[in-house]
């Protein structure tokens, strides 16, 4: 071989050598300083940032569940199969007269271009989202009461990208990513087959990057509250594609239907309702990424008529984001409100509902607090989410918090496992948890979109006669 083929083919392999060794070190991600423990509740750890020029990439494989394999239940728990074979389930609403319908649904086409989007829909399609949106409503009924679907119609069809549903007297309000529609219902009915109308338009410029509309009613029927998240992670697709976006949408149905930002700031929030006791509006909100696998802690937080909540220049109160461009106004941290309680980095919940009396079948240790819903992360390591917990409410209406946030290792205040296991021991994703409800007999439901199941968990027979306090199993670690 002549000399300066040698040469050439030794240069190729040692800038090849260096190219592989750089993209490693760029792609390898950071690793986690701080526990799930330490990032959640009332008084979470806010470590300084450690932005990425490229994001941790660790999304979890879609393995699925065996036939006898399911969650693990919390200690006085039990799981089964309320209904399965579902089309990416996501959330749930329990009608008048016992039927739970559940919203068969995916983002809509995905109009991410050039390399980033090649990545992003990898991505979606590697944790198990990455097929077309069924696009419907099913209905599912348990007509024997033994808590399993032994019927399922086709509510409603033809949607677009559907996900928050609500009726009010005999009207029934579906939250399409671009609008909320209205529909004659009659109780008792197992399809709709009228055309909707048109209460409201939603913003779903593209590339719509958080498309979910969750829907929720005010208990007086007078308002319906639409959560609508960002368009982008911290405002880079330029702030015009941000209007109402980021932010809780409030339709005033006594006043045809005028819409008026209720709550903003929320860079994605999904789950809401209503606190039983003094009607407030809470919701789960994702946070922003790419400032490192300890930030920003995901929250649980009340709303309140013109809350703001500091995306994409605040987070958690008042730190400020020093990527987004321009730079916020003078003194506007003073105006950002630090939310109530932080679910961890990266856990990305999503279902969120509140134990009430005579609708809960659950023991005295459930009876004060909400059920949440962790979907999991793709860029943290260790991975955080992928369960079900629970978090305690004292009597005023706010999470139960440490007696002082020195005290880092007193599990008080910290969320209870309730469902765990949608992770294999090798790091695989069986399934991922998403919205949650109760059932007519007052059991949790919650659905598992990659999964295609709805998960049905109860009190252990028997569990309730002496349980006076939720179980000391504070959700510890990475879930």
């Amino acid at each position: 071989m002549r000399p300066w083929i040698r040469n050439s083919l030794i240069f190729i392999v040692l800038v090849a050598v260096i190219i592989v060794g750089a993209l490693y070190f760029l792609l390898r991600g950071q690793t986690s300083v701080y526990s799930l423990e330490e990032l959640s509740g009332p008084y979470p750890v806010i470590s300084d940032p450690r932005p990425e020029n490229f994001p941790t990439i660790n999304v979890a494989d879609v393995v699925g569940w065996a036939d006898d394999d399911m969650p693990t239940a919390a200690n006085g728990l039990v799981v089964s199969r309320f209904a399965e074979g579902l089309d990416h389930p996501r959330s749930l609403y329990r009608l008048p007269n016992g039927d739970i319908l559940v919203a068969e649904t995916n983002s809509p086409p995905r109009e991410n271009s050039g390399i980033e989007g090649w990545v992003f829909k990898n991505l979606i399609a590697k944790a198990g989202a990455g097929s077309a949106s069924a696009n419907r409503i099913s209905l599912l009924r348990d007509t024997d009461g033994d808590g399993a679907v032994d019927q399922k119609t086709v509510f409603l069809k033809g949607l677009n990208s559907p996900f928050g549903m609500a009726l009010v007297e005999d009207t029934f309000y579906v939250a399409n990513t671009d609008a909320v529609l209205a529909f004659a219902y009659k109780e008792g009915a197992t399809s709709i087959v009228g055309e909707g109308k048109k209460v409201a338009e939603l913003n779903d410029s593209a590339p719509n990057n958080h498309w979910t509309r969750n829907l929720v009613a005010s208990p007086d029927g007078t308002s319906l509250f639409v959560a609508v998240g960002s368009n982008s992670n911290i405002g880079e697709n330029g702030m015009d594609s941000e209007e109402r976006r980021a932010a809780i949408i409030e339709i005033k149905l006594d006043e045809d239907n005028k819409t008026r930002v209720f709550a903003s700031g929320l860079r994605n929030p999904v789950g809401m309702d209503f606190h039983p006791v003094t009607g407030e509006l809470w919701t789960v909100v994702n946070e922003r990424d790419m400032l490192g696998p300890d930030l920003v802690p995901d929250y649980l937080t009340g709303v309140q008529l013109g809350t703001q909540f500091g995306w994409p220049h605040y987070y958690w109160g008042g730190y400020e984001d020093k990527r987004v461009n321009p730079p916020p106004r003078r003194d506007e941290s003073r105006y950002v409100r630090r939310p109530n309680y932080a679910l961890g980095a990266h856990t990305a919940p999503l279902g969120l509902v509140f134990t009430r009396e005579g609708e809960s079948a659950f023991c005295k240790a459930f009876a004060n607090g909400a059920f949440v819903a962790r979907h999991g992360s793709w860029n943290r390591k260790p991975a955080s989410g992928y369960d079900v917990v629970f978090i305690p409410y004292a009597e005023d209406g706010e999470p139960i918090a440490r007696p002082n946030e020195e005290k880092v290792n007193d599990k008080a205040g910290l969320p209870v496992n309730v469902l765990t296991g949608f992770l294999a021991d090798n790091g695989d994703a069986k399934g991922r948890p998403t919205m949650v409800g109760f059932d007519s007999q007052g059991a949790l439901l919650v659905t598992d979109d990659v999964a295609g199941i709805i998960w049905r968990v109860t009190p252990a027979a028997g569990s309730c006669a002496s349980s006076t306090t939720a179980p000391d199993n504070a959700a510890e670690g990475e879930s």
